[in-house]
């Protein structure tokens, strides 16, 4: 282990992250009641430019009289290089104080987060502000991904990075117009062994190396690795399938644009039973281990050692968290 001690954000539960849009205020309270772990009301994508103005409006409105309960609140403010900016963190944070986070576009430099961060320190300090604002971070273009380790270090407000799949494609010219998911050409084929033999065709994700890179970033840094949109909300397997293959990397949770995807994504970075019990008797095995002096033992005829506790604790703790 590194002499060099990593402090890890402040802990929230975040396995699904509800995307509600600050032009639909009639959605504000369905998504109140909903299972999602944090909600982002948006002031950027999803809001047309005329009515950038009134969403902000209406943010200020529902943070303010809607009864979000134990839920993490997000507002998604307008890019750096926009005139919107600033009013939105403005208005939003002196108005406010049920706001818990703020999610950060198309963040590209460590100085992009440096500026939001002067702009909310200074408002906490004029108001008097005791709820400290958090910052999770959107990573979706080529040049936040090529400077992603630098951005991980850029503030100590930072909780969490997102992976914008559908901006960062469009940044990188990939050839898709589909929001997450795989493509029909990103296929490697098997080798032809004989002349004329039917050739295997096995897919691949072209987004793997994005999502690990980003992932590595946030757990060098203590952040929250979390994924972002699947565009088809009716295809629930897609979904899965997207979410499950971020889990496996480890990331902690994914973002829904539907209320139909909140449970899938729960499921998905929610510990099952099996993986819960299979932890207790890792621990058990490495403490009964410790007793006898030893450092690894054998368990179902697998070795386990200090490697597998920490990866055993880990898992309970997030099934605690999720009770």
């Amino acid at each position: 282990m590194s002499f060099y001690c990593v402090e890890q954000a402040r802990p929230r539960l975040h396995r699904s992250e509800l995307a509600v849009p600050g032009s639909r205020p009639e959605m504000f309270e369905k998504a109140a009641k909903s299972n999602a772990d944090v909600i982002f009301l948006d002031c950027e994508d999803a809001v047309a430019p005329d009515d950038k103005i009134s969403a902000r409006n209406n943010i200020v409105k529902g943070l303010s009289e809607v009864d979000w309960n134990n839920k993490t609140m997000m507002v998604r403010i307008n890019g750096l290089d926009t005139h919107y900016m600033y009013r939105d963190v403005i208005e939003i944070l002196e108005a406010c104080p049920r706001l818990d986070m703020l999610l950060i576009p198309k963040v590209g430099t460590p100085e992009d987060v440096y500026a939001v961060d002067m702009l909310v320190t200074q408002i906490e300090d004029a108001t008097g502000r005791t709820n400290r604002v958090g910052f999770e971070l959107l990573i979706e273009t080529a040049l936040g991904m090529a400077n992603v380790e630098q951005i991980a270090k850029a503030s100590r407000r930072l909780e969490a990075m997102s992976f914008g799949v559908a901006d960062y494609a469009a940044s990188t010219r990939a050839r898709t117009t589909v929001i997450g998911g795989v493509h029909h050409e990103s296929v490697v084929l098997a080798d032809a062994i004989e002349a004329g033999q039917r050739r295997e065709v096995f897919w691949t994700d072209p987004w793997h190396a994005a999502q690990t890179k980003m992932m590595v970033a946030c757990r060098a840094n203590g952040l929250r690795p979390i994924d972002g949109p699947f565009g088809d909300f009716s295809d629930g397997d897609g979904y899965l399938s997207a979410a499950r293959r971020c889990a496996v990397l480890g990331y902690e949770g994914k973002w829904a644009i539907h209320p139909s995807q909140i449970e899938l994504a729960n499921q998905v970075f929610t510990p099952s039973r099996e993986e819960v019990e299979k932890a207790e008797r890792i621990v058990k095995a490495m403490n009964q281990a410790a007793k006898d002096g030893k450092g690894a033992v054998s368990l179902d005829g697998r070795l386990i050692d200090i490697a597998s506790i920490r990866m055993a604790e880990s898992v309970l703790a997030k099934a605690q968290a999720c009770l």
